[in-house]
């Protein structure tokens, strides 16, 4: 063997450091010998090279780089504190931007290194442990290319942004807000397993179990993007808890997903079209949450949407949420109705509201979108938060649905 790329503590034949990956990954001395490796690894090894040079095109890495500079300059001013929600918005987009580089260049180094692994694999008449750890990075990356290409077709002009989701339980009594608090469980630890941080700004108990509703946010980037897909009404087939006759029950929930509101954003709010209401917190809470009339209510008499928040023990505190709430639903209904417009002008429309997937517990276990037909047989496992297939081919669903309506305009 001429030599053999070094990463992470690999050595060329001559023990010498071949440089970091994105420096010399097209160096021909880096080029393993594929004869004694199954080509077909090999095609595949770089068609992930192909696709991931696309990713980091599309992701503009260079430009991710500047911008971390510029934040890292702003970060490090000494009055960056006089202002804490500059400061904290400034942060927070330095934290963002890095983790984005960061899932880019490892990706990147993670393909690289598969050479590596196949090429000590076949050494030596070949290590079959090392072989199958390769064969499961080769896996493990494929997954990880697959959902980072997902993540360039989100280009909305809202998609960047961090969501407000709002939950509700609709049809099927108290089977149905028993699925609604399923439904928050669900995304709440899909945001976990995902490291994304969260923040419930109101739930609404129902009377036996449940929630008749529930509002949180998933602070992210791109979370709306990503979200936008799950919104829609969820239907759930199942042998009731609650029935002492063990019938089988359907019950509905639905899902709002709305982009959370940026101070560039223009949404103008009259104070005369706003009742405020006060009330007592309820449902679990630590000390003091409910022994005062902390929580508040506003509706929006214009369009009558209703915004509470009572995860604050001040009054004042649980205001501007709320107001943060309203904001983002009165955007994201801009938004639709803009939408609305130009469907009419292409005399097509989406089917945002209509039912978009069925969890089927019982005479058979099934989670299936039925836009996509993308299912699976495990809904424990969906509603424990692995929702990332759902998502990526809802994704690309509506980027193919976007697509064919653009081409039906034009032609």
């Amino acid at each position: 063997m001429t030599g053999v790329y070094h990463s992470g503590g690999l050595a060329s034949a001559g023990g010498a450091a071949a440089g970091p990956a994105c420096a010399d990954r097209n160096d021909p001395r880096r080029r393993v010998a594929w004869p004694v490796v199954n080509p077909d690894v090999a095609a595949k090894i770089a068609e992930l090279s192909a696709t991931m040079s696309s990713i980091e095109a599309v992701t503009d890495v260079a430009g991710l780089q500047k911008q971390i500079a510029t934040l890292s300059e702003q970060a490090s001013a000494p009055d960056l504190w006089n202002d804490q929600e500059q400061a904290q918005r400034v942060t927070s987009a330095l934290s963002h931007a890095q983790a984005e580089l960061k899932r880019v260049q490892d990706l990147r180094q993670r393909i690289d290194d598969l050479e590596v692994l196949f090429e000590l694999a076949t050494e030596d008449g070949g290590d079959a442990a090392l072989a199958a750890e390769a064969e499961a990075e080769l896996s493990s990356v494929e997954t990880a290319v697959e959902s980072m290409e997902v993540r360039t077709l989100l280009s909305g002009e809202y998609d960047p942004r961090e969501a407000l989701v709002t939950i509700r339980s609709e049809a099927g009594g108290v089977d149905a807000a028993d699925f609604a608090e399923m439904l928050q469980r669900m995304y709440l630890r899909w945001a976990e397993r995902h490291s994304y941080a969260t923040e419930v700004y109101e739930t609404s108990y129902a009377e036996e179990a449940g929630i008749k509703s529930t509002t949180f946010q998933v602070k992210a980037p791109y979370a709306y993007g990503t979200l936008s897909v799950e919104q829609g009404t969820h239907r759930l087939v199942r042998i009731s808890p609650f029935d002492n006759q063990g019938r089988r029950q359907t019950s509905f929930a639905g899902v709002e997903v709305a982009p959370v509101v940026e101070t560039s954003d223009h949404v103008d709010i009259e104070d005369k079209d706003l009742r405020v209401d006060v009330y007592r917190s309820s449902g679990p809470g630590g000390q003091g949450v409910n022994t005062t009339d902390s929580a508040v209510r506003i509706t929006h008499l214009p369009t009558g949407i209703v915004v509470s928040c009572q995860n604050e023990r001040s009054q004042i505190q649980n205001k501007a949420s709320a107001m943060t709430v309203l904001q983002a639903k009165l955007l994201e209904r801009r938004r639709q109705e803009e939408q609305a417009a130009m469907d009419a002008l292409k005399d097509a429309g989406n089917s945002w509201g209509n039912q978009m997937r069925s969890y089927v517990l019982h005479p058979y276990q099934m989670v299936k979108d039925l836009r996509t037909n993308f299912e699976v047989s495990n809904p424990t496992q969906v509603f424990d938060g692995d929702i990332d297939g759902f998502i990526e081919a809802g994704i690309r669903w509506r980027r193919s649905a976007d697509g064919a309506e653009s081409s039906s305009t034009t032609a």
